[in-house]
Formats: C-alpha cells, sequence, structure tokens
C-alpha cells in the first residue's frame, strides 16, 4: 500500500483559489449552506457528530491530553513534513486512512489529511478522465481519493478545513460527487494511535459535512476555471494552486448554534 504525500512545503492557506491568480476565481460562500437551510434531521444530527467531538475532546482533556498529542505520542521529534503516526493511520475494513503533519509556519501546529482508499469506494465511483496529466496518479487498488484537510492550533483544537490539490497529497482525482459520496465511509474503527482520537476525527466530518461538500464543489469549480483560462497547463500539478478553499471553524460556535436551533 502506498502512502500519500506532499510534495513540497507551501505557502500560509489562501482561500478560493486565490494563489493561482485566476480571474474569475469562485467565492467559497456561494458553495456553503446557511445553518437555517439545514432541515430539522439534518441540524440534529449535527448536533450529535458535534456533541461526540466535544466528548473525545473532554475525556482527553481530563488527564492532559488532546487529539494532536496522542497522534505524536511516541512518534520521536516532530519534524516539518514527516507523517505523524509514521507510516500514517488505516484501517484495513473501512479502507479509511489519515496523518497529521505540518508546513505551513505559524498559520497553523500542523494538520490532518483525510482519505479513503479504493477498496473501501462506493460501487460506481470512476477518477476523472484527464489523458493530458504531466504525473502518474495512484490507480487500481493503489487508488486513493482526499476528502478533506482539518488545521489544527497549538492547543489541540480545530481552527480550519481545507480542499487541496492533487499534487499536494499525490491522490488519484475523483469529481466531487463521488468524493462526497465516500464521506459517509470514512471511519477508523481500532484504537491505534488513539480510540479517542479516531472518534474525534470520525465525528469532525459528520459534524461539518454539509461544509465539506461545499469545499469539495468549490474545489472542482477553482479547477474548472483554471483549466479553462489556462488549457495548455496541467492544473493538478500547478505549484501556485495549493488550496483551493478554506474555512476557519469553532466547533463549540456551531454546536451552540444547533442546540439554540433545536
Amino acid at each position: 500500500m502506498t502512502t500519500a504525500t506532499t510534495s513540497r512545503p507551501a505557502a500560509a492557506p489562501s482561500a478560493d483559489g486565490a494563489a493561482a491568480g485566476l480571474r474569475a476565481s469562485p467565492d467559497l460562500s456561494d458553495f456553503l449552506p446557511a445553518l437555517g437551510e439545514l432541515d430539522q434531521r439534518a441540524r440534529r444530527e449535527l448536533l450529535a457528530a458535534g456533541k461526540e467531538v466535544l466528548e473525545c475532546r473532554r475525556v482527553l482533556a481530563k488527564v492532559g491530553l488532546n487529539v494532536v498529542g496522542e497522534v505524536l505520542r511516541d512518534q520521536g521529534d516532530f519534524v516539518e513534513m514527516e507523517h505523524y503516526p509514521h507510516d500514517d493511520v488505516f484501517d484495513a475494513d473501512t479502507h479509511a486512512q489519515y496523518y497529521y503533519h505540518a508546513h505551513r509556519g505559524e498559520s497553523e501546529h500542523g494538520h490532518f489529511h483525510t482519505f479513503l482508499r479504493a477498496d473501501g469506494m462506493p460501487e460506481g465511483v470512476a477518477p476523472l478522465a484527464f489523458p493530458q496529466a504531466s504525473e502518474p496518479w495512484p490507480t487500481g487498488d493503489e487508488a486513493i481519493s482526499h476528502l478533506v484537510g482539518i488545521s489544527m492550533d497549538a492547543w489541540g483544537d480545530p481552527i480550519g478545513l481545507f480542499a487541496c490539490n492533487r499534487w499536494v497529497t499525490g491522490e488519484t482525482w475523483y469529481p466531487a460527487e463521488d468524493v462526497i459520496r465516500m464521506l459517509d465511509r470514512f471511519e477508523i474503527d481500532h484504537a491505534w494511535p488513539s480510540w479517542p482520537a479516531n472518534r474525534w476525527l470520525g465525528a469532525m466530518l459528520r459534524l461539518y459535512r454539509p461544509w465539506i461538500e461545499g469545499l469539495i464543489r468549490h474545489r472542482d469549480t477553482v479547477i474548472a476555471v483554471h483549466r479553462r483560462e489556462r488549457p495548455d497547463e496541467d492544473v493538478f500539478e500547478d505549484r501556485s494552486l495549493e488550496i483551493t478553499g478554506y474555512l476557519p471553524v469553532s466547533v463549540e460556535h456551531l454546536v451552540a448554534a444547533l442546540e439554540e436551533a433545536a
């Protein structure tokens, strides 16, 4: 099994594909739902996920721990660009995978990258046909799709969600609606490196599901604009386009809003 990697250090996050200098870069906010647009059942499901996120944080905080510390524990020095835990976290039943690393300086402590591998994907999904790719994409059983990134602060709390370009993770590129179908498949159902950290990560994807969908759809729109404006270039390897969209988050504020709307 190959491990998705980041090619090189890059600048701090820039929202809406702005780093690519596109004239018609789409606005991320146009892809994100307002809380009031969600029906009551959806809000209840999000609230349940939010309570699980906070519960995982609570049980770790009782003994002075947090989710970032859990994945860094017993891994040696924290070195920029290295994956933590080493060799990533992988569930052999669900084929979900994640790792934590850092390369953005002071804008964050580091971030999680979450993935689903080929054997865990829903039936009918297929990589984007892009014969002009200048770098090979993982194929067959080695195909892997990035789902969402989660930026973390120095206290082990999430501060943002982001989508990124293909070169960042070395993934196989699947269209947005296929990636959205994969989101429900992400689950790390074992206790390594940490049961509460694994549960926390899965709950974060459920809590922010409507906004993650927006980030993924926005990602594809950014890519489509780039392809129209620069048809002779391989957009998926463009180092000026790293983060296609970045959304600041606060779990506490969202949970409070969901409770109020319940």
